[in-house]
């Protein structure tokens, strides 16, 4: 009978938070654990299942810095860590959803017409100045294969 309760109050929660608010947003998912009920149960194994996915979360960040300098997405991997520990710590789950908002008003900023066209203006201009800095470059010097140079 507790286990269909359980199974009954995951739906409602599940139900809860795909839901939308009264002014047509869609409600923010509820903050917490998303491990499975019967690791939640034991305390022990749940913390167990918290130092896993910490030290998972931990090692994809650490490739994602390692990225960084390096070729690769690391930005992309160390948002990937930092989901890795929203499934269960909520200090990460409001990191993420404080990126996301940060994100999508970045996004909305770029469409603004206003916003594109000056963004354009300035692309133009950098791409003139560095063609006349080659082109005076290329006057002044000339173009010397690497492998013509005297040493």
């Amino acid at each position: 009978m507790n286990a269909e309760s359980d199974g009954r109050q995951g739906v409602a929660d599940s139900a809860a938070d795909s839901a939308t608010t009264g002014d047509g947003a869609k409600a923010e998912p509820a903050l917490g654990s998303k491990a499975p009920g019967f690791i939640k149960r034991s305390r022990a194994l749940h913390l167990s299942w918290q130092v896993g996915v910490f030290v998972v979360g931990l090692a994809v960040v650490v490739v994602g810095i390692i990225m960084l300098p390096l070729p690769g997405p690391g930005w992309v991997v160390i948002f990937g860590g930092m989901a890795i520990w929203a499934t269960e710590f909520v200090w990460a789950q409001l990191a993420l959803r404080w990126t996301k908002r940060k994100v999508t008003e970045a996004a909305q900023r770029a469409l603004d017409p206003r916003v594109r066209k000056r963004n354009l203006t300035l692309t133009v201009i950098t791409l003139v100045i560095c063609a006349a800095a080659a082109a005076v470059y290329l006057w002044k010097f000339g173009i010397v294969m690497p492998w013509k140079i005297d040493e």
